[in-house]
């Protein structure tokens, strides 16, 4: 048999050792800090897994918080919170949403707040959990208000920590982007690029070691073979954000509801497709959540100064204080 160059590199690819090759968009080599586990289900006319860790309570169980994350993380940023929580009496389950995490990547969805909403509710159907807490950061606390409006009745309460969704961006004049344009913006993402977004809007350009392993999540993704198909579900997430506002519903929500809000934060989808004059104006979460609360019937504010879009990450002891005090209050409700 003649070696040829291609036949040489397909052979040199296949003996790649297993820790040297890209990971997959299911993070198949990342490990989780909990045992990870897969929910499967139909879903517009296709078989889907949604991978979730469910952490027991230590003793007596007060309640079931669930955790949702944000659009540039998945369920294991949520570590320090479930041990936190699960130390206090709580079980806390965190799925990993379709088209984020270990949770598969389908080349066709429509995603809505409403679908994921359904998703997670059939998932804690499942579980056996009936009612919950329910905790959602960023992109997590759009689905986690779409989740509390759908199914009042299986929420005990409801927690937003910078939540993304406070405004409504294309009513506000930021100009819509296609699905497409959306597209091609996910593919050219790189690991400086994360960095520096997450720099610039989460930490306010200051930047500590422990949010080194969000910017490495990511980068797994983008180094993937098949990333372009995740690409794609970032796209359609990213259309989902701005196409479908909750803050119009605010005033419809009638569980008790938490807000706690990093006041540094100035995160705001499509802000690089607005005017230099609008975008100045843009994601200013004090503002934000002061407005929010007054539009929520039954919520509570709390700021957190010189605190950015990750309370929980950031500074753990200030976001859990409040979060734990909350969840005690409600939790024999």
């Amino acid at each position: 048999m003649k070696i040829t160059p291609f036949l040489t590199a397909t052979l040199c690819l296949l003996f790649i050792p297993p820790f040297l090759q890209a990971d997959g968009v299911r993070l198949e080599n990342f490990t989780y800090p909990f045992e990870a586990k897969t929910f499967s289900f139909e879903s517009q006319q296709q078989t889907l897994e949604m991978v979730y860790m469910d952490v027991a309570a230590v003793g007596e169980t007060k309640g079931t918080v669930v955790l949702l994350h944000g659009k540039n993380f998945s369920g294991a940023y949520w570590e320090t919170t479930a041990q936190a929580l699960s130390k206090s009496g709580y079980r806390v389950i965190m799925p990993d949403q379709i088209g984020f995490g270990k949770s598969s990547k389908p080349e066709h969805y429509q995603f809505s707040f409403h679908q994921l909403a359904s998703n997670t509710r059939n998932l804690l159907a499942e579980l056996g959990v009936q009612e919950s807490f329910i905790l959602g950061h960023s992109m997590g606390g759009m689905l986690a208000t779409r989740s509390a409006l759908m199914s009042p009745e299986y929420t005990t309460a409801l927690i937003l920590e910078n939540p993304i969704g406070l405004e409504d961006w294309l009513e506000k004049g930021v100009p819509y982007t296609t699905l497409d344009a959306a597209y091609q913006s996910e593919l050219k993402k790189t690991p400086e690029g994360i960095r520096a977004y997450q720099l610039k809007f989460y930490y306010d350009n200051q930047w500590k070691e422990a949010y080194d392993p969000w910017v490495d999540l990511l980068s797994q993704f983008i180094e993937s073979p098949d990333y372009p198909r995740m690409a794609w579900n970032q796209a359609l997430t990213f259309d989902m954000i701005i196409t479908q506002p909750v803050v119009h519903q605010f005033k419809d929500l009638v569980v008790p509801t938490l807000l706690i809000i990093g006041q540094r934060d100035r995160t705001a989808i499509g802000r690089s497709a607005a005017s230099p004059e609008l975008a100045a104006q843009l994601g200013d979460y004090p503002k934000l959540g002061r407005e929010t609360q007054a539009a929520i019937p039954q919520a509570e504010l709390v700021e957190i100064d010189d605190i950015g879009h990750l309370p929980h990450i950031e500074d753990f002891p200030r976001f859990i204080a409040p979060l734990q005090k909350f969840l005690d209050q409600h939790s024999g409700e």
